[in-house]
């Protein structure tokens, strides 16, 4: 049976979860239970703390673990990314004090706190500089108030935690992150259960970049409308009862959606509708 680990509480795993699920696979816990079986799909989702999970798969304990790339990173586990995600999106950056005008080379000698300290050192190695690295559990803002650090290095969403610290995000970002799948290696997707997965984890990401379009539209502005829905290969055309008129039907991405309606109106299109796809494989 597949053991794959799941973190156990937050956005990272409601995302996680809400993937599996829509792939097909039963992981919901009811409760604070510690796994869940799938006997259908024969996978067992274990929870844990999504620091964790690197670990245990780069140990072989677990054969794979959904994870932020930040976390697999600072774990310095021996693990392989099979399949990114696109949920936990998150960027990591330096924070200092909002009155001081440093760089990274600046922090020569200070003290910076973090709760990814081998993220932290890979970066300042990279930079040539030599300081020390605090590190905590959580809550770093406050360290630079409490004397702890001279600046931190902390993952940033909207900023506002850091105003309200008096603190200011300094240069580019030391990392962008994403949830991920992991395994030891990329031999893992030579386990047909392993391929399963990840085939269906990715038929669900291209669906939520698409939705499915059809209307009706005159054959002589057929060829205009064709332009506008191209498809993946091409649309699907269907005539009706009326020979002067077809239904489409295609693929777009979502994101153009509402602009291909728009344009699709102006040509003369009808009865045009949007449809969500929860799965697909292209």
């Amino acid at each position: 049976m597949l053991k794959i680990a799941v973190p156990n509480k937050g956005a990272l795993s409601d995302g996680a979860v809400n993937l599996l699920k829509s792939a097909g696979y039963k992981c919901k816990r009811s409760g604070r239970e510690l796994s869940v079986i799938d006997e259908k799909n024969n996978v067992e989702f274990i929870y844990l703390r999504p620091r964790d999970i690197a670990v245990y798969v780069g140990n072989g304990t677990l054969d794979l673990g959904i994870t932020g790339l930040d976390l697999a990173f600072d774990s310095k586990s021996d693990i392989a990314m099979l399949q990114p995600l696109n949920i936990g999106n998150s960027r990591f950056f330096y924070a200092v004090p909002k009155e001081h005008n440093w760089t990274v080379k600046d922090f020569a000698g200070k003290k910076i706190a973090t709760s990814y300290p081998n993220i932290v050192l890979y970066d300042l190695e990279k930079n040539g500089v030599d300081a020390s690295v605090v590190k905590l559990d959580g809550a770093v803002e406050i360290s630079i108030q409490l004397g702890v650090a001279d600046a931190i290095a902390d993952v940033v969403e909207s900023g506002k935690t850091l105003k309200e610290a008096g603190l200011k995000v300094i240069g580019e970002p030391i990392m962008t992150s994403e949830a991920a799948i992991f395994a030891r290696s990329e031999d893992a997707l030579e386990n047909d259960d392993v391929k399963k997965l990840i085939e269906r984890i990715r038929g669900v990401l291209v669906a939520r970049e698409y939705v499915i379009v059809e209307y009706d539209i005159e054959k002589a502005n057929l060829d205009a409308a064709c332009k506008l829905t191209p498809g993946i290969e091409s649309p699907t055309v269907s005539p009706l009862s009326d020979v002067n008129w077809c239904a489409v039907k295609s693929m777009i991405k979502s994101k153009d959606a509402n602009i291909v309606m728009d344009e699709l109106k102006a040509i003369g299109a009808k009865a045009i509708i949007i449809t969500e796809i929860k799965s697909c494989r292209i």
